[in-house]
Formats: C-alpha cells, sequence, structure tokens
C-alpha cells in the first residue's frame, strides 16, 4: 500500500474491515485483555494489511490526560545510570514496579543544560532521585506541579519521599570497626560541590545521603575518642583521591567509605603501596553493590535493599497521580518510607595490627 493510502486508513478502516466497534479496534492495541486472543489475532492482521500502525499517542494522551511516561531525575549525567550499579538496580526495580500501568521511563539529567526536558516533556509524574535542592531542572518540575517522590533526599514538605537509614548503616559500619579494635581510621565520601580534606560535617549538608553517613560514622568513632581524617572525593571513584588518603607518615588502619565502588579503589590504592587488605588496611563500603561480593577479598559493607527502594518509589508514584487523577489528593503529611539497611562482614576487615594476637 502506498503512503498516500496508508496515511487515510483510521481505527473505523480498521473497525469496518473487521466488522467491528471502534472500541474494539482501540482496545485490540491498549487492552488487549478485554478481547479474545483470536479477535485480537484478527484485528491485528487486518491492521497490518491495510498499512495501520494503531492509535496515535499524541491523540490518545490528550484523550485520556495521560502521557503514558513518568520521569527520573538524577543526579548527575545520564552516563550515571548506566555505569553505576546500585543506580540500574534502582531504575530496574522501578521499570518493574510500573510494569503492570505501562507507563514508561524517561530519563533526566539535573545538571549540565537540560532544563528544556524537565520544562516541557510531557510527563504524568516524576521520581527525584539524589540531586541537589538548587537543580533548575528540580525547580521546573516542581512549578508543573505534577506529582512527585523524592529519593535519597531529605524529606519534602508536601511530597512523599524514600529513604535508607543511612545514618544508622555508618553507625553499624563504624562500629565494626571499632570493635576490632581501630582508632586510626579515615572517611571517605563523596559530593559533587565540596571536594578535598574536610572538618566540619556541615560542609556537606547539601548532600543528604553523604551527610547522613558521616554524621553516623562520626557518631561511633566520636563515642571512642577516635578523630577520623575526612577526605571528599567525587561520586565517580578517582585512585588520586584514595591514593591522598592512604599518603603520610600515619596513614590509617581502616577506611570507611560513601560506596563500594569507592572502597574497591582504595583496596587498589593499598595493593599498590604493597599493603595487604585486611592484614594491613581494613576497608568498609556501603550499598552491597554486586561487585562487593565478587571481588577478594569480599568488601565488608553496608546493605540496602535496592529493589525494595525502586519498588516503593514506583508504588508511591503510581498512589500519587492516581489520587490527582481521581481527584482525591491525599491531605495531611505525605508519606515517608525508611528501609533498613544492614552489615554484611566479609573478608575486607580485620584487627589492625596494633592488637592482632601474635603468632610467633
Amino acid at each position: 500500500m502506498d503512503a498516500a493510502v496508508a496515511a487515510r486508513v483510521t481505527l473505523q478502516t480498521v473497525a469496518d474491515r473487521v466488522g467491528v466497534s471502534r472500541m474494539t479496534v482501540s482496545n485490540a492495541f491498549s487492552r488487549p485483555d478485554q478481547l479474545s486472543p483470536a479477535l485480537r489475532a484478527r484485528i491485528l492482521a487486518a491492521a497490518e494489511e491495510l498499512g495501520y500502525s494503531g492509535p496515535d499517542p499524541t491523540a490518545r494522551a490528550l484523550a485520556r490526560g495521560s502521557t503514558g511516561a513518568v520521569g527520573v531525575l538524577l543526579t548527575d549525567s545520564l552516563e550515571f545510570a548506566f555505569a553505576d550499579e546500585i543506580a540500574t538496580r534502582f531504575l530496574g526495580a522501578m521499570t518493574a514496579g510500573l510494569a503492570p500501568t505501562g507507563l514508561a521511563l524517561t530519563l533526566l539529567s539535573a545538571s549540565g543544560s537540560p532544563v528544556l526536558a524537565a520544562r516541557e516533556l510531557p510527563l504524568d509524574g516524576a521520581v527525584v532521585y539524589s540531586c541537589l535542592p538548587q537543580s533548575p531542572s528540580l525547580t521546573w518540575l516542581q512549578r508543573r506541579r505534577m506529582p512527585l517522590v523524592f529519593v535519597d533526599q531529605p524529606p519534602t514538605p508536601g511530597y512523599p519521599s524514600v529513604n535508607i537509614d543511612d545514618r544508622g548503616g555508618a553507625r553499624a559500619g563504624a562500629r565494626h570497626l571499632v570493635e576490632l579494635g581501630h582508632r586510626r581510621v579515615a572517611v571517605l565520601t563523596a559530593d559533587s560541590v565540596a571536594q578535598g580534606l574536610i572538618t566540619d560535617p556541615d560542609a556537606l549538608r547539601g548532600a543528604h545521603v553523604a551527610h547522613e553517613r558521616l554524621l553516623g560514622w562520626l557518631e561511633e568513632l566520636d563515642a571512642v575518642g577516635a578523630r577520623p581524617t575526612i577526605m571528599v572525593g567525587p561520586y565517580t571513584p578517582e585512585q588520586s583521591v584514595a591514593d591522598q588518603l592512604l599518603e603520610g607518615a600515619d596513614p590509617p588502619t581502616a577506611v570507611l567509605c560513601f560506596s563500594d565502588a569507592i572502597a574497591l579503589t582504595v583496596v587498589e590504592a593499598a595493593r599498590r603501596r604493597g599493603l595487604d587488605v585486611p592484614r594491613d588496611l581494613s576497608v568498609v563500603g556501603f550499598d552491597d553493590a554486586p561487585m562487593a561480593a565478587r571481588v577478594t577479598p569480599g568488601l565488608t559493607t553496608v546493605a540496602q535493599d535496592v529493589d525494595a527502594k525502586g519498588r516503593a518509589a514506583a508504588d508511591l508514584l503510581v498512589a500519587e497521580m492516581a489520587a490527582r487523577r481521581d481527584g482525591t489528593a491525599p491531605t495531611g503529611t505525605p508519606q515517608h518510607v525508611v528501609l533498613p539497611t544492614s552489615l554484611l562482614v566479609r573478608g575486607s576487615t580485620a584487627p589492625p595490627p596494633s592488637v592482632r594476637p601474635s603468632t610467633g
């Protein structure tokens, strides 16, 4: 069939060919559970023969007042979503949670100059995933008054949110090192603004997750009089930052790390200096990314349930969208979900040499 003829084929054309209503043809494309498999097969075969590809998505969105898409606003670049194992798992869990609704994910970046996407892309709602509060893209999403769910950020008035127990998990990691006998401990955390050595934890106040984890580490270390060196690097691990942390005449015997990816850069930096992990240096990560169990020695880490976090974000967003659509937007305080963390002790931690029993 030539292009001119195909352009004139409509929903009604297919309905006339099969001898059914327009609604039945529409259901064959968008609500297949409403038809018998045999009837749907007849309709799709007729549509293919006539060169009809289905209802126009734009017209359908206008008719039902829904775009069928939700956004995920990411911390930095879109590459982060594909390079970071935790971000990938989170997005996968969100996708699985949204699958029964037929909603699709659209990735948005909070950095650079992507404001146009946040301002103009057709979206039914969005999840804001660990973004700075002053992000211009976030500002535009809020101006559009669409349903939003905040993840890994401070609870924001008027919006539901999902967090993990970052501070409690950090306390567990630091307590493990303290109980092993470590007092010369360093912290390697991450931020997109503050960099280098810091002494004031409030330097990370704008980075909610990093700030919460730092406060948890310090609570346990302060209790035993340990004064850690605090180094801040980028979220994307850099070997030079780990190297700098281990330099000096009095290096740490243990390092607490913002993420497993960062922890592995510390392990590599130690090995380049001829240090054994954990005999000479203990390393604790955070997240329990798949890599934590693959490396040798296995990485002691604080586990979070990323799948549960992604599903919770999807469920909250769907509920917010339904409430807006039905005119039953809830009053009172929006739901704030806090998921637990747990310490997984593997082979990267041991007592420091100073307290290790002699084998001689």
